[in-house]
């Protein structure tokens, strides 16, 4: 039979998109700069383009708009406190006040990240690069974002279980809220949101639902960043070492890989560990190295026997009879000095008969003898 022809593998494409160079050098997002292209403002090696599906490497000279593309920035993100009343957008149709007219001047050119509606204030992050941008407001990230929000009525904890549980508006689900109760102040109350997904006007709509005004709403927090001590119309830019600890960039604007999981036996030193055969219980290393044991009836068996007994528990001892003889002198206890009987007589010892006491004289008494008293 004729060997079959194995599958040839592509080879790698060079280089990125160019809608994402363009959108990494901070001219645009990605989307909108795939419209540039698509309106033929964008040119690569002199020539026009019309669709985003090319790749570009270093050695193509791109210019947008006639102007030569900037050389990559690294990778910055800024923390800025929307004050109310702006639009989170580049430009606006009815000509209000958008929140990059606002900025410093030396800041160079950034995208929001995520949205403020106009009578909202509070957190907004702002980055340079549009690959950060997207990672960031992705589903998948599922960051949670903390608001304060001021309902006008006096609501029961109760009353915001459906918001905890998942709601539907006008035929549009809601995931479910983490929702707290701080304190109701005169007619208004104040709540704690948290969520994870962040659809237009999701909290206003929600609280609607169930019957509450929202009068004012602030974010405190986006993922790891906080508002802190910022101020209205304040930008704070986040440090380079913070932003590759948080978000995996680094700062020259190339995204850091995910460090790989450790197992305990990839560790130095130690050898894969390998699954015991069936009905064989393995030996733990302080038993491999134990010695021989000694040959039985001889004394080294004998006393390790006796170790061996008083390691596997504790030993049992019997109360012995006790006695009235004290078995030591430190047992007797301190005794009462013996009498002295006088010095010993000089000279040989007297003999005869032994002297006794006097007796009285006359008859015995009769009568029954006197008893003692039992004590």
């Amino acid at each position: 039979m004729p060997e079959q022809e194995k599958p040839k593998t592509p080879k790698p494409v060079e280089g990125e998109r160019i809608a994402k160079v363009l959108s990494r050098a901070g001219v645009a997002s990605r989307r909108e700069a795939e419209r540039m292209i698509e309106l033929g403002e964008v040119k690569v090696n002199g020539r026009v383009i019309t669709s985003p599906a090319l790749n570009v490497t270093a050695k193509d000279r791109i210019t947008v708009r006639g102007e030569p593309l900037a050389e990559k920035e690294p990778v910055r993100l800024w923390l800025y406190y929307k004050p109310e009343g702006l639009v989170t957008s580049a430009s606006d149709e009815k000509g209000r006040e958008t929140v990059f007219d606002t900025l410093p001047e030396e800041m160079p050119r950034v995208m929001s990240i995520g949205r403020l509606d106009l009578n909202s204030e509070g957190l907004l992050l702002l980055t340079n690069d549009g690959g950060l941008k997207r990672r960031l407001e992705l589903p998948s990230t599922g960051w949670l974002r903390k608001y304060r929000v001021r309902v006008h009525g006096n609501p029961t904890d109760p009353d915001l279980d459906p918001l905890r549980q998942g709601i539907v508006v006008d035929g549009e689900r809601f995931q479910p809220m983490q929702v707290v109760l701080d304190r109701v102040q005169g007619a208004n109350a104040w709540l704690t949101v948290g969520l994870r997904e962040g659809k237009n006007r999701e909290i206003r709509r929600a609280m609607t639902e169930i019957g509450l005004t929202v009068n004012r709403l602030i974010r405190v927090s986006y993922g790891p960043f906080r508002l802190n001590d910022l101020q209205p119309g304040q930008v704070e830019e986040v440090r380079p070492r913070t932003l590759k600890d948080q978000l995996g960039f680094d700062p020259n604007g190339d995204e850091a890989p995910e460090p790989a999981k450790r197992s305990p036996a990839a560790k130095p030193g130690r050898k894969p560990a390998t699954a015991p055969k069936a009905g064989v219980v393995p030996k733990s290393t302080a038993a491999a190295k134990r010695p021989a044991r000694p040959a039985a009836g001889t004394a080294g068996a004998r006393l390790l026997d006796s170790a061996e007994r008083f390691m596997d528990g504790p030993r049992k001892f019997t109360a012995k009879p006790r006695t009235d003889k004290p078995r030591t002198e430190a047992d007797r206890g301190p005794t009462a000095p013996r009498r002295s009987a006088g010095p010993k007589p000089i000279g040989p010892k007297p003999t005869g008969p032994k002297p006794t006491g006097a007796k009285p004289a006359g008859p015995r008494p009769s009568g029954p003898k006197p008893t003692r008293p039992k004590r």
